[in-house]
Parts: C-alpha cells; structure tokens; sequence
C-alpha cells in the first residue's frame, strides 16, 4: 500500500510575500522527526515528478485496533512571525477500497507546544494542543493504486499568535492509511518595495486584528512632500500609499528611483516631471542641470522663466514717417525687423534741437509734450507737440526690450529731422480796463509775448461771473482794444482773450474780471419818464422781432420733415421734440454743420483734458484714454477721439457730425457724449470711458466664462438702447458686436453713429447711404439690395449681434465671402443656432431674419422677451441642439383664441386664414395625432391648446420652421 508514495509528489511554489520556517521537501537528507511508537510513523524517501529525491512519513495500521500514532516534528524558531501557517499536502486511502479491514479512519490530527529553547527528545502528549481534525477531501482506493492515479489533498492551518521562541508540531495518527508528501511552516510578511519613490522595509503583521503603519524613506536624490506612509495586512499585502516623494531639481523619475537629467536637458523644479529639452539659444553639458546657459550673444532677463529662449536686443525701428502741423509733429514707424525672440518690445524717443552746421545739436528743453509719453511705448506712434515754430529737430527712435540692457552693444535707433511750420501765438499776458460805465467796459492789452506770425485778429470771450460759462459772448477785434456794451449795472464780468494768425488761435489769457458801474440815477421827472417809455417801447419792438424771426426760421427749417404732422418743437439745449415725444435731428439738415454741434455738444476745454495713452486708431485719428476734470466736478475717465493734422474741412465736418448725434441722445445703453473740443486743435470728441472695449474682443477673451443670464442681460441692455433710439426715428445701420462697447459692470451699451446717412421723405423713414461701404454680414436683404434702412433693417442686424454673443464673438458665416453670404440669404440660409444656445433665442434670432421686415419684431417687442427670459430662467435650459424644434414662445403676434372652437375643423378653418393657409388646402385632419404628424411640413404662428387638444400642456404651442 506504500508503491504509491514514488508515484505522485508535489513540490510547493514559494510565494513572494511568504517566508518559510520549514519545509520538508527543502531537505536532502532524513529530517529525524520522532515518532511514537516507533512502529508507527514511518520516514521514507522517493522522487518527485522531477525525479528528485525528497523525504516523506506515512502510516497504515488499519489491521490493529486502537491506534494512537504520534509523529513529532524538530524544534522551529518562529523568527519575528506571530501568526504561523501550515500547509500539508497529503494523500488518504479509503477505508471501503482496503478488505478485511479492523480499524479504519480517514482522518488524522495535528498539534502544536510553543517553547522557549529546543526539548531534544523529550516527548509528552499531553503538553500538546490541537490545532485542528484534518480530513481529506478526496481518497484514494486500490483501483487508483493499480492505475497510479493518487489524489493528493492540500490543507492550510493558521496557528497563533505566538509568544515564545519557537514551537514543534505534532501529527496523531488514530487508525488511517495516510502518507505526509509535504509539510511547510510559514508566516506572511509586506515584502520591500517602492512606490511613489518611497522605499518600505520588509513587514511582518504584529497580530490578526489590526493593520501595521509603515513609513517609508525616500529614494535617493528626492524629497518628502507629504511623508509616505502603507499599512501592512494580516495576509502580507500593502494597502493604498500615502503620500509621497519629489525628484530634487536636476533629477527626474525613471523607474522607482531619481536619476540626473541627461546632458542637453534640465529641471528647474522638484517634481515628479521629466526633464525638459533646453529651451532655444541655450544650451547644458552636464547632468543633473537646473537650468541652461544662453549661447553667446544671447540672453535672459532676470524675471525670465529658466523655461523661455534665450534672447537678444531688438535691431532699430524702420521706416521713419513725419507729419508736421504746424508746431506739432506725428512719428510713425515700423516695427524692428528683428523682435530678438521676444514681444516685450518698447520704444523711446528722442528729440534733439539741431543748428545748420555738424553735431550742433542739444537735448530739447522747455514745455515739448510727447503724447502718450517719449519712453516706453507700446505702439509705434507718438504725437510731439508745443514745439518752436521754424525750428529744426532731430528725433531718434530705438527699440528696447527685456534684455536691452544685459547687451553690451552699442545703441540703434532711426532718426528724422523735420522743420516746424509756423506755430499759434502765445496767450495775452496783460489786459488793462480804459472806462467803466454801468452798461460797456472799455479794454486794452498787450500783444502776445510770442505773437509767431503776423495777428488776424482777437477773441474776446466774457460772461457773468454767476452763470459759471454757462452762457457767454464772444467778440472779435482787429486791433489790442474792445469795448463791450450792453452789460447790467453792477455786475461782475469774467473775461478771456486769444489771438489768431494764420496758423489758428492761441491760447486763452487768464480770467480776468471786471465790474460795471452801479446804477447812479433815478427817473424822477417827466422827461426822464418818457425816456424810460422809449427805451422800453424800443426795446419791446427788438424782442418781437427777434421771435418772430425765430419762430418763422423753425417753421421753415422744419416743415420740409418727413411728415407733414411732425412739427418739431424746441426743448432743452437747443433739441427737437415731437409733441411729448423727443425725435432725432439729423445735422446734415443744418446749412452749417457747426451750429448743430454746438446746439447739441458741449464745448470743453482742453486744459480740463489730459490724455494718458492712445488705445486704438479710427478713421479720422487716433482715439486716447485720459480724464477729464470740470470745475467743481469729480475728475472722471474718458476716451477721446483725435481728428489728425491735415484735415480737410469736410473731413473736419464728418467728424464732428457723430458728436452732433451723440450729443442727442440720453440713455444708459447708449454711449454718453461728454463734450467736443472745436475751438483749439487737436479737435476732441470726449466721451465716457468703457473699460472693457468692443463687445466682440471681450467675448472672445472670456469664451465660455458667462452663465445664459448673463448673456441676457447683456442683450436686454443692447435691446434696450436700440428701442430708444428706434423711438427718437434714429437707424443706426451698422448695429454689430464690434459696435457695443462694455464697461466694467458688463453694462452694454450701443456706439459708433459716425456713418453718414440722409433722410428720405417716405413714411417709413428709411435712410439711403451715400454711396458708401455696406457691412454685408450684419445688414438685412433689402437694405443690401436697395438701399433703403429702417428700423426693421437693424433688427435684422440685431439677430447678428445676438447670434455672435451666444457664439462668444464668432465671426458671422465664417469663412463665407460677402457675395456668397448675399446668395445664401436670398435662398433662405439661416445661421445655425451656436453651441449650447437656448431654443428660445434662437427662435428670436430666426424672427429676427425673417425676409418680410413687417414680420420682424419690433425692438420693444425683443425687450419684452427678453424680460420674460430673464424673469423665467428655466426656459433657456431647453437648448436649440437638443430641441427638434424651438418653442415659438416668443413673439407677442396676434393669435386666434380657439378656446371657443369645439372641433378641430372649426379650428383648422380659422387657421386657413393665416399667413399659413396655403399649406392646408387639401389636407385633412381628423384629431390631434394627425395634426402632430404632419407639423413638421406646414408653418404654423403661436397658437393657445384647444379644448379638442386636452393632452397639451398650457405653455405648449406649434412652430416649424
């Protein structure tokens, strides 16, 4: 019953997390366990299936009865371990397969003693404790001997915890035909490791019950950022790190340890990064390197990431350009051929007063003003200006950036020299008062200091002191003396006087005040009473004169308006109303364009005007930012746009003519005009300041960063401003995103009335243009085919500009040309809704480019709808993307109750008198279900349920497209 043994052994696979105490297949030679009685347990030797030798135990006296076989293995130190494990491989016969059989069992016992120090032979039952009954799970019978096919059961007992030095086990025997192949004594342990480039030692768990906190220590050249930590299990395995270690500087992760970076490469911070290829012009030959060394005549300016290209100075501005006015000059360049690899480029200027002869020239002194400043521009621009009249200047330009001035090379720069024209004279620095009278002062002065020219004449400006310039008098004298008549007794008078030659006037004297003399008589006599009835009677006849000659001019200069029952009347400042209504006046109307400038602009002075930088460049000039301060007023922050020197007249006439537009309107969504400057150069449209530019820039720097209610309350502004200028009969024409400025509040508001239009004489007030350009993307279909601009027409645009918010500045049709975007749109191509739209606004976008204009909503309309939108933000959840079709919610049209219809005929018959009808000739409907079909092919307006419909909700209506 033994021949089995040589036939089937197996041999244990070590596991990575496991450390064996004992295993009985590890010894060559007989491992001298005692067995008791001896007769029992017996030590064997045979192969295993690599035919190597290994040394087994087996017992079978199942003929005897009470059978009490004992097999005690050597002592085991139990090293650190205090859980142990036992693993047995063995094989069992079973009892029915052996004849003639006295006892039988098929079971057999193991023990274990925990000792201090090795017995020796000592041998006591009784001090043993069992661990555990060990039964096969499969048996073998003697068919399986006869074929060689053994079963061999594996059985694994966990032992402990474990107190003292070592322990032996023991294997009872109580009548079973069992044979030992293998015996392994083993206890689990965390093996080393790394992770997160933290080393964690070996770890045997402390007891069954709890986890075993590990810190780990860092790998070589690397640091802690959180100390790392793992918890060792009962079963030998790590948990989830914590924590972790960082690469010091120079060195990267490969593998589980930190390794210098390779030469051409560096890593300037600690991080678990790769290093990184050494940026353009510099360069590293050694390892470990935390930065790269520029090339030669290369740089890096101390503020520089160690990660940017080395760079070097910028070479010279180019194409010098100068325009002279008078004692005031334009610089214009173009930008350094070569930046040196960066874009903080700046330039500085130069001005130098030159003399015939070589190098006689010196720095320039006195009051020369640069605009926007001489060093550190940004632009390549400058205005120079109060500089001597025929006078010869140099002015060089150079370009700076960051590492100017780590390079030792020697300064380039472009030079001009230009010779000033004939500047404006100085201000009148003496005024003297000749006579006094209670009704005309008499005045005299002195010639300017520095007259530059010869004098055309004076302008004397006076006013009452306590009307604060709110309304004055202007004369005009040829020669250094004026008197002024027609003052009131004992009244304090301010007055200012400039002088004009050929290049303009000057600058205005201080004010200077003077006083009428009090009133020294009494009218007492008869003589002096008809006198007093003269002068009055006479004074009585002028006034009537004087309105009836104003009331006949308005009737003249307003009887040719468009309509015959608009009769504008006068209000405030020198406006037009309509009967409770204020109405637009177009200043081309006027015989002279500078009346309605000053009828509807205020003039400022351009001492209350400093300018701080020039932000842009329009079509008449450059526009600034700077601040304005008015007496007795907060300073404030302004724009304002510059005609540019050598203006002609008209040109003079155009740019002032946005003025006399702004200049009319009142309202927080349309720019605010604050005052012209016309009366000393450069000529100045001030306007507030709006921090945040062109709505379309602005979009397009914050894609993506607004809720749909913001948005809408940007729409609601721009709406708004559009419907008062709609109700004043002014058409802006070139309403588009790039003409909507935002302040820092993200209030909205509409700009940009400098577009010439003329006024029609039709009852639709439509505005033809002069010939001039057409912004295709933005303009409706028949302003694009005749010309002819309503307020219809800026809806229309309006739908553009709201397509372009939701799109966050997206360019109209892309790609499109002009003549391609005109054919689309007269075949019915709409402008897909943009990413994320709400379905209710792109439902107003459609209505918006409706090709009749009579169908288009009116700017009060939109405004409503907006409010809705903005009151009920749930309904902008439902997007166009997702809805098959837009809700048409929006529009307040006129609609059919058919509340009152009480079959869907009745209903279907008031239908065919909609815009619609055509597309129900014919067709039939006999419910509900039958109608939804076939929405998708008929165009219906908004309708109410009909109470034949009671499965559609209440907010429900019909729209296809």
């Amino acid at each position: 019953c033994y021949i089995w043994l040589t036939a089937y052994l197996f041999l244990s696979p070590s596991l990575f997390s496991t450390v064996n105490l004992l295993d009985s297949k590890a010894s060559q030679g007989e491992l001298g366990w005692i067995s008791s009685p001896s007769h029992g347990w017996e030590e064997i030797s045979g192969v295993d299936e690599h035919y190597t030798p290994i040394r087994t135990f087996q017992v079978c006296n199942v003929m005897e009865y009470s059978q009490n076989n004992w097999l005690r293995t050597n002592w085991i130190p139990r090293n650190s371990a205090q859980k142990i494990y036992v693993e047995l491989k063995f094989t069992l016969r079973d009892c029915n397969s052996i004849p003639m059989v006295l006892t039988c069992k098929e079971t057999f016992n193991l023990h274990y003693l925990e000792t201090d120090e090795d017995q020796g032979s000592k041998f006591r039952e009784h001090q043993f404790s069992k661990i555990d009954t060990i039964a096969a799970d499969e048996s073998f019978t003697q068919m399986d001997l006869g074929d060689r096919i053994l079963k061999l059961n594996t059985e694994v007992r966990e032992v402990g915890p474990m107190t003292k030095t070592g322990f032996y086990l023991a294997f009872q025997d109580v009548g079973a035909c069992v044979a030992l192949v293998s015996v392994r004594v083993y206890f689990k342990k965390c093996p080393f490791t790394v992770r997160n480039l933290a080393m964690f030692p070996d770890t045997v768990p402390t007891d069954s019950q709890s986890l075993v906190e590990v810190r780990g220590s860092c790998v070589n050249n690397s640091r802690e950022e959180d100390p790392p930590k793992m918890y060792c299990s009962t079963e030998g395995e790590w948990l989830v790190p914590i924590g972790k270690c960082l690469c010091n500087i120079g060195y990267e992760e490969r593998g589980v340890a930190c390794q210098a970076c390779r030469p051409g490469f560096y890593k300037a911070s600690s991080g678990n990064v790769k290093c990184s290829k050494c940026p353009p012009h510099s360069y590293t030959h050694q390892e470990g390197a935390v930065h790269c060394g520029c090339e030669k005549n290369y740089f890096r300016a101390e503020e520089d990431p160690v990660s940017m290209a080395c760079s070097r100075p910028p070479s010279a501005p180019r194409n010098v350009i100068s325009a002279i006015n008078e004692t005031s000059v334009i610089l214009d360049w173009t930008w350094p051929a070569d930046s040196g690899g960066r874009k903080d480029v700046t330039f500085n200027v130069v001005c130098k007063r030159c003399w015939p002869g070589p190098r006689q020239c010196e720095p320039c002194q006195g009051a020369v003003r640069f605009l926007p400043r001489a060093t550190g521009l940004t632009n390549t621009t400058v205005t120079v200006v109060d500089l001597l009249a025929h006078t010869n200047y140099t002015f060089e330009i150079d370009a700076q950036n960051g590492v100017s001035s780590l390079a030792p090379t020697v300064r380039q720069y472009a030079a001009v020299t230009i010779t000033t024209n004939q500047a404006a004279p100085s201000a009148v620095t003496v005024i003297k008062k000749d006579r006094t009278s209670r009704n005309s002062i008499s005045l005299s002065w002195m010639e300017p200091e520095r007259p530059n020219g010869i004098i055309l004449d004076y302008e004397v400006k006076y006013y009452e002191k306590q009307e604060q310039e709110t309304s004055y008098t202007i004369l005009r004298s040829k020669g250094t003396n004026v008197t002024l008549n027609g003052l009131k007794p004992d009244t304090n008078y301010l007055l200012q006087i400039r002088a004009r030659t050929a290049a303009g006037y000057g600058g205005s004297s201080r004010k200077f005040e003077f006083e009428t003399s009090p009133d020294s008589f009494s009218i007492s006599s008869e003589n002096s009473q008809v006198v007093l009835i003269a002068v009055s009677s006479a004074v009585a006849i002028i006034l009537l004169t004087v309105v009836l000659y104003i009331v006949i001019s308005r009737f003249c200069r307003y009887s040719k308006s468009k309509h015959p029952d608009e009769k504008r009347l006068p209000f405030g400042n020198g406006h037009l109303r309509l009967p409770g209504i204020k109405t637009y006046v177009d200043p081309h109307t006027y015989e002279d364009p500078s009346q309605a400038v000053h009828e509807f602009a205020k003039e400022l002075e351009a001492s209350c005007i400093a300018i701080d930088k020039v932000v842009g460049a329009g079509e008449f000039g450059e526009v600034c930012s700077g601040r304005l301060k008015l007496p007795s007023k907060k300073e404030i922050c302004v724009a304002i746009k510059t005609l540019k020197a050598g203006y002609t007249e008209k040109q003079r006439r155009d740019f002032l003519s946005e003025a006399s537009i702004m200049g009319q309107f009142d309202h927080p969504n349309i720019i605010r005009l604050e005052g012209v400057v016309t009366r000393s150069k450069p000529v100045m449209i001030v306007t507030e300041y709006m921090e945040n530019g062109s709505l379309d820039g602005f979009l397009r720097k914050h894609d993506a960063q607004f809720t749909v209610i913001q948005l809408v309350g940007m729409l609601r502004g721009i709406a708004s401003g559009m419907k008062y200028l709609s109700d004043m009969g002014y058409v802006h024409r070139d309403l588009a995103a790039r003409n909507i400025l935002v302040n820092s509040n993200l209030v909205c508001k509409v700009s940009d009335f400098g577009l010439s239009r003329v006024l029609e004489d039709d009852p639709e007030a439509a505005y033809t243009t002069r010939g001039g350009k057409i912004p295709i993307r933005w303009t409706a279909p028949e302003a694009i085919a005749y010309r002819k601009f309503t307020s219809a027409s800026d809806v229309w645009s309006y739908g553009i500009v709201l397509w372009e918010v939701m799109s966050y500045g997206e360019r109209p049709y892309w790609e499109m040309s002009n003549q391609d975007v005109i054919k689309a749109v007269d075949e019915g191509y709409r402008l897909p809704p943009p990413m994320e739209c709400p379905a209710t606004l792109y439902q107003l976008m459609l209505d918006c480019w409706q090709k009749d204009r009579n169908n288009r909503p009116k700017f009060e309309q939109i405004v409503s709808i907006l409010d809705k939108l903005i009151r009920n933000p749930s309904s902008l959840k439902i997007t166009a993307s997702t809805a098959s079709r837009p809700v048409n919610l929006l529009l307040d049209r006129t609609s059919t109750d058919i509340t009152s219809f009480h079959t869907m005929g009745d209903w279907l018959e008031s239908a065919r008198t909609l815009p619609c009808k055509d597309a129900f000739r014919g067709v039939s409907y006999s419910s509900c279900d039958t109608l939804a079909k076939t929405s998708a092919e008929i165009c219906l307006t908004e309708i109410r349920p009909a109470a034949t419909c009671p499965e559609w909700e209440p907010s429900m209506g019909i729209t296809t497209l």
